[in-house]
Order: C-alpha cells, then sequence, then structure tokens
C-alpha cells in the first residue's frame, strides 16, 4: 500500500535523502530501462562504482517515484545524483559528461547549473542580470506577477515600467496639458469647443506604450542571452528552486549566487470591502473605465500623486489621511504639496480611517459606502464614492519565495530583508536589491545601480558599491516636490539647532504670471551645515519640473556642494532653478520672502 500519512511521506523522504548522502553515484532506475542501461554503462566505463535503485523489483518503487517528483520534478527514470547534487535523466548526465561538468562533480566540485539567478523581473533585477551577462555568466531570471484581487496583471518589467513610474508620469503628463490648455487662452489661443478627457484613450496610448517597453525588455534580455523564465520562484534549498509556471507545472534550477530583487506590492487595509471593492495602483493605470467620484485612502506619494492627477482630469476627488502628508519627507515641503492641492479643489479628510467599505451598486464605476472614524474621537462618518483607491504603503514581496528553506533572515514586522553594505544577506551566496532592503530608498534608479554595481562585484572584480546617501527624487503632485539629502526635521536632529541654516524663498514661475496663478506658491529651501562650511545638507524645491531641476543639484550635492559655491554660481535667467543661486533669507530671520517678478 502506498504510503498516506505525513509520517510515512517523511520517513520515506528522509531515507531517500539518506541514499543520496551516503552514495557518490545514486541511480534510481528501473532494471528494464534501456536509457537506465546506458547511464549504467557510462559509469562503468569511468570506473566510477555506483549504487542503483531498481524501483521497478520494489514494492513501494512508485511511491519512491512520486516522492523523487516533489524533491526534484522529475518523475521518469534514470534519475541520477552525483555527490548529491541532482543531474536528471539519460539525456542530461550523457551532456554533463560532454561537457565535462561530470567529471567535476565526481572530483568533489559543486556544480549549478547558472551561474546567477535573479528572482524578479523589475527594473533592479533586469540591470543586475543583463550586466552579469554581459560579463560572460550563465544568468537566468524569473518573473511572475501574482494577480490583484480584481485580476490585474502584467507583463516584464515590474512596477515602475507597468504600474508605477511610467504610468504616473504619464498621467500626471495628462493633467498638466489640461492645465497648460486653460492657461493657453491667457497666451491668445482662442478654441470654442468644450475641451474634454477620454479616459479610454489615455488609457489605451499609456498602455500601449508600456507593451512596447515590456517587449523591449524581453529582446534585450534574450540579446544578452538571459534565460527569462515567466515562473514563480521558491527556493526549497540554499543553491535551488522551484520555478512553478502560470499552468502549475513545476521547473527546479540551482545556482551558484542568487539576488533577490522581488519589489513590493499596495498593502491592503484589512477591512471588510477592501479587496472585494477597492483597487490600488496596481490596477488604476488600467482601469477600464474613468474612475469617477474617487476617495484615495493614504498620504504616501502614491496616494497624493494619484489624487493629484485624477483632480486634473477633472474628476471629484478626496484623500484620506490618517495622519501626516508623505512620512520620511520633510513635511514642511508636504504641507506646502498638499496645500495646493486644497486650493485646487482635493479635498481632505485629516484624522479619519476607514473601518468599512460597502457596495450599493455594481457599474463601470458602481457605487460605494466607506465608513470611517476618527482616529482621535469616536466620530463615525460615511460617504459615497464611485472608486477607492487604496494607497497606505506597500509590502516587501519576501513571504512566499521559501526563504526559510534558504535560511536567508527577514524582518518579521515588514519583510523587509537585512543586507551588509555589499547587498549580502546573512547566506553568503545570497544578495538583495530594490525595495525589499531593510532601511533602503524605495527607487527605481537606486535598484537600478545597485543591481548593475552589484552585477560587476560579483563577476568583475570590482569594488565600488552602491551608495545610497544624497539620491534625489521627485514626488510627481500637481506642484512637483524634488528633493536631495536631508529634511529639516533630520537636519536640525543630527546637526542641531544651532548648526543649521536654513535659506528659503518663495518665488512665481514666469510661466503662471500671464495667466495669473499660483503667485508666489512655489518655494525654494537649502539647508545647510554651519559646522562644515555650510555645506548643502538638504535641497528642496516645490515648484514645476521639479525632476529637471533636482537632478543636476543631485550631482552638485555629490561633489559637496557648498552655500557660497550656488552664490557664485549664475543662473539662468528667467528660470525656477535660478532661485537657487540667489537664496538670502534665512529661516531664523522671520524676513518675507515673496517674490514680486524679476
Amino acid at each position: 500500500m502506498p504510503p498516506t500519512g505525513a509520517c510515512e511521506r517523511g520517513n520515506l523522504k528522509a531515507r531517500i535523502k539518506e541514499l543520496i548522502d551516503t552514495n557518490q553515484v545514486l541511480i534510481f532506475s528501473k532494471s528494464y530501462c534501456p536509457y537506465c542501461k546506458k547511464v549504467k554503462d557510462l559509469f562503468s566505463e569511468l570506473n566510477v562504482k555506483y549504487s542503483a535503485l531498481e524501483l521497478d523489483l520494489m514494492d513501494d518503487g512508485s511511491d519512491y517515484q512520486e516522492m523523487l517528483l516533489e524533491l526534484t520534478g522529475q518523475k521518469t527514470v534514470p534519475n541520477v545524483f552525483v555527490n548529491k547534487t541532482h543531474i536528471g535523466g539519460s539525456d542530461k548526465t550523457l551532456q554533463a559528461h560532454k561537457d565535462g561538468l561530470l567529471q567535476k562533480l565526481l572530483s568533489g566540485e559543486e556544480l549549478y547549473e547558472y551561474d546567477l539567478i535573479v528572482i524578479g523581473g523589475g527594473s533592479g533585477g533586469l540591470a543586475c542580470s543583463k550586466e552579469a551577462a554581459s560579463l560572460g555568466k550563465k544568468v537566468m531570471v524569473l518573473d511572475y506577477v501574482v494577480p490583484t484581487p480584481m485580476g490585474t496583471t502584467w507583463g516584464l518589467g515590474g512596477t515602475c515600467v507597468n504600474v508605477g513610474c511610467i504610468p504616473k508620469k504619464l498621467m500626471h503628463q495628462t493633467a498638466l496639458l489640461g492645465t497648460a490648455l486653460q492657461d493657453s487662452r491667457s497666451f491668445g489661443w482662442e478654441f470654442e469647443e468644450n475641451v474634454k478627457h477620454n479616459w479610454d484613450t489615455m488609457k489605451t496610448s499609456v498602455a500601449n506604450y508600456i507593451g512596447s517597453l515590456n517587449w523591449g525588455y524581453r529582446v534585450a534580455l534574450r540579446d544578452k542571452s538571459v534565460n527569462y523564465v515567466n515562473s514563480y520562484a521558491e527556493f526549497v534549498d540554499p543553491h535551488k528552486i522551484k520555478a512553478t509556471n502560470k499552468r502549475g507545472k513545476e521547473t527546479f534550477y540551482t545556482a551558484a549566487t542568487f539576488v533577490l530583487a522581488t519589489g513590493e506590492r499596495p498593502r491592503y487595509l484589512g477591512i471588510p470591502g477592501d479587496k472585494e471593492y477597492c483597487v490600488t495602483s496596481d490596477d488604476l493605470f488600467s482601469l477600464p473605465y474613468c474612475p469617477g467620484k474617487t476617495l484615495v485612502i493614504g498620504a504616501s506619494y502614491v496616494a497624493l500623486e494619484c489624487a493629484g492627477f485624477l483632480a486634473g482630469l477633472g474628476l471629484d476627488v478626496t484623500v484620506m489621511v490618517r495622519s501626516i502628508l508623505l512620512r520620511g519627507f520633510d513635511q514642511d515641503m508636504a504641507e506646502r504639496a498638499g496645500q495646493h492641492m486644497e486650493e485646487h479643489g482635493v479635498k481632505f479628510i485629516r484624522k479619519f480611517v476607514p473601518i468599512k467599505v460597502e457596495e450599493l451598486e455594481k457599474g463601470e464605476p458602481g457605487r460605494l459606502k466607506v465608513t470611517a472614524k476618527s482616529t482621535e474621537t469616536d466620530d463615525i462618518i460615511e460617504g459615497e464614492y464611485n472608486t477607492v483607491l487604496i494607497a497606505v504603503g506597500r509590502d516587501a514581496c519576501t513571504g512566499g519565495i521559501g526563504l526559510d528553506k534558504a535560511g536567508v533572515k527577514v524582518n518579521e514586522k515588514n519583510g523587509k530583508v537585512p543586507v551588509n553594505d555589499k547587498e549580502q544577506t546573512n547566506v553568503p551566496h545570497i544578495y538583495a536589491i530594490g525595495d525589499i532592503l531593510e532601511g533602503k530608498w524605495e527607487l527605481t534608479p537606486v535598484a537600478i545601480q545597485a543591481g548593475k554595481l552589484l552585477a560587476r562585484r560579483l563577476f568583475a572584480g570590482s569594488t565600488i558599491q552602491c551608495d545610497y546617501i544624497n539620491v534625489p527624487t521627485t514626488v510627481f503632485t500637481p506642484l512637483e516636490y524634488g528633493c536631495c539629502g536631508l529634511s529639516e526635521e533630520k537636519a536640525l536632529q543630527l546637526y542641531g539647532d544651532d548648526n543649521v541654516e536654513v535659506y528659503h524663498s518663495l518665488l512665481w514661475p514666469l510661466e503662471y504670471t500671464v495667466p495669473n496663478r499660483d503667485n508666489n506658491k512655489c518655494y525654494a529651501k537649502i539647508l545647510c551645515n554651519k559646522l562644515d562650511n555650510e555645506r548643502v545638507v538638504g535641497f528642496h524645491y516645490l515648484g514645476p519640473n521639479a525632476g529637471e531641476v533636482t537632478q543636476g543639484f543631485g550631482v552638485a550635492m555629490k561633489c559637496g556642494l557648498t552655500k557660497e559655491q550656488l552664490d557664485s554660481t549664475i543662473g539662468i535667467h528667467p528660470t525656477c532653478a535660478e532661485i537657487f543661486t540667489t537664496l538670502e533669507v534665512t529661516k531664523q530671520s522671520g524676513k518675507d520672502i515673496s517674490q514680486a517678478g524679476c
């Protein structure tokens, strides 16, 4: 009788593992199988002693085959192991001999199918894999998108390309164009027809561009000879993974080195109706209908960016905030960005959290009722919306990839992976990059840089490490916020109130003067360390084209930018960025920082 209980299965697994561990060459065979005979003859010719288990002559031989399927992904015979390493069947064993790999294994050298396996096909994983392949290594990338509760999925390239930076910036641009249309009348443009926005046209155009990027990534991997596999990866031991495709087929692969680049996915609220009726940023950019009246739950940069561009399309948008805006960013800047949104029609519900979402009416969009409670009192409020977007943070995708079987330690609270300054986990041959790193930036360019540099250290003898200090970034709210270095809160905490000088100014972009909007709403601020020649330790800018403005100053800060150097730099006129070459007023002075014009 076949073993049915967990105990019997456990005993059988233990017996098989003991046989593998105690025999230099072990062949699971069948006495009549010609392929098994080929393999046995090969080892005889090599004068290598082998042990063969003839499964057809054993009462429980079929049980052995079932367990071997679970352990190796192979049920057929011969099933060959050399020095505890699984080789496979007849063809693979003969090929290993032809390639010289079998001899290495017989001599005691560990043999793996790949030099590097990267788990995760996002920006960091792709950069690392292509760099390693260009250095002559045999590389595999495994990428699999688990569908959202709404059933949304996407192609190769990770969050940034498919449901992050790229569609976000394009839809932000859509909103900016709407504002530009309004401004254009003041510059003499005349048009009679009513202007309206078509959600489907925008969504289709964005999707088509993303599709071209997905294809480009696949071509790039192929050109670099990286083996791309669209399967879900899970460790079964420190050097071996199980890859499961969408049809449930399992395949096993081994590698000398692994890089974890699994990224993060949006966090849900854990309240009734959240997964049934709400969407996240994973769903929004490919939503097949205009979301209508929208409630955005959260105050992360994802929340504010999405709320901003939806409002820019003319939609009724409300943001429900539990505590503060843009946690981790400079709070002065965060509040200014939020105030601008509020002045341009985005409603904010402060100090409330949702406790229940109910469906009132199906449709595209339908109608939902949200019940929320105050974080400070016993007040309960209700509201009706067409769409509820959850943007309360993201969770690392590390819980289901078998890291415990590989011995990799993770932070149990958030799933993040602690690494040393070389992105190495506690398991020496397993590394991690990107958003899953404990205490590092969750930004695409950071992951790309870390991935490239890691590959060069692993396979090209480089010693250059990723620099996580003074990383420039931009939040694409309607009035964009770019920053580099420390927040004002962090600078004061590190250096003390007496040792930080804050220079700041409001500004009114020339482009805004003719349409007479947002007068003195843009803002520039630098934080200088008095103890270090007034070196700029924090750069903050709220205004148009913040990414373009901030990028150059990020380079300058890498070079050790000081206030004196800024003052001696001639600005480009008329631009917004030139304000940083003329900052004179300190925050401590309390003087007026309004700008009247050129």
